[in-house]
C-alpha cells in the first residue's frame, strides 16, 4: 500500500464515488470483460477505467503504462500512486488521479491483486469487489494460449490464492460462456444496476 493511501485512510474514507475492483486468477478473462465494459461506457463520463502502471511491456491483451523498475520506484517515492503492489515478478500501481475521480462521484473500475483489497476497503468509502473466474481447465487453456513468458509458471499461477476474508468478492462472474454475456454482467455491476442472473 502506498503512503498516499495510508494518509487517505487516516484522514477518512475517500468517496462518494465507487471503486469497482476486478479480481481473479490469470486466464479468467478479466481484461476481455473489462474491454467490453469499457467500450459500452465510452460515452459515460461518470465511469473511468484508468490504465495501470506496470513494470512490463503493454500488449494487445493489456493496455498498461509500461515503466522500468527504476521509473516505478521513483514514482512510488514521489507519491504518484494511489496504491501499488507486486505480483508474478512485476510491480503494479494505480495512478493517484483515481482519488479525484472518486471524490467527483465517478465509478472507477480497476483490475487489482486480491492482496490489496483489504487496504482499499479501508481507504475508500464505496468499494465493490467483482471476482471473475473460470473452471481450472479453461484457465489452463487460456494461459497456455496467451504464452506470455514473463508471467511465470502456469501451474504456480493456477494454484495461487489469497486466504483473506476481506478479499471475498461481493459479486462473482463465472466466465465460461459468451464474453458478451459476461461483459454485460460486469457492466450491470459497474453501473450499479443490480445483479440478476
Amino acid at each position: 500500500m502506498s503512503e498516499t493511501a495510508t494518509m487517505a485512510k487516516q484522514a477518512g474514507a475517500i468517496g462518494p464515488g465507487r471503486l469497482v475492483l476486478v479480481v481473479g486468477p490469470s486466464g479468467a478473462g478479466k481484461d476481455t470483460l473489462l474491454r467490453l465494459a469499457q467500450a459500452a461506457c465510452a460515452d459515460d463520463r461518470n465511469v473511468v477505467f484508468p490504465r495501470r502502471v506496470v513494470t512490463r511491456e503493454s500488449s494487445e491483451a493489456e493496455d498498461n503504462i509500461s515503466v522500468s523498475p527504476d521509473e516505478f520506484r521513483r514514482a512510488r517515492e514521489h507519491g504518484d500512486f494511489a496504491v501499488h503492489w507486486e505480483a508474478h515478478g512485476h510491480a503494479y500501481a494505480l495512478p493517484l488521479e483515481i482519488n479525484d475521480d472518486i471524490r467527483a462521484g465517478r465509478a472507477v473500475v480497476v483490475n487489482v491483486s486480491r492482496t490489496v483489497i483489504a487496504a482499499l476497503r479501508q481507504t475508500y468509502a464505496n468499494v465493490v469487489v467483482v471476482a471473475i473466474t473460470a473452471p481450472p481447465d479453461v484457465l489452463a487453456q487460456r494461459l497456455a494460449a496467451r504464452a506470455r513468458h514473463s508471467d511465470g509458471n502456469i501451474a504456480e499461477r493456477l494454484s495461487r490464492s489469497v486466504e483473506d476474508a476481506s478479499a471475498r468478492a461481493d459479486v462473482t462472474i463465472l466466465n465460461a460462456g459468451s464474453a458478451e454475456y459476461h461483459g454485460r454482467q460486469l457492466l450491470r455491476v459497474i453501473r450499479d444496476d443490480g445483479w440478476h442472473e
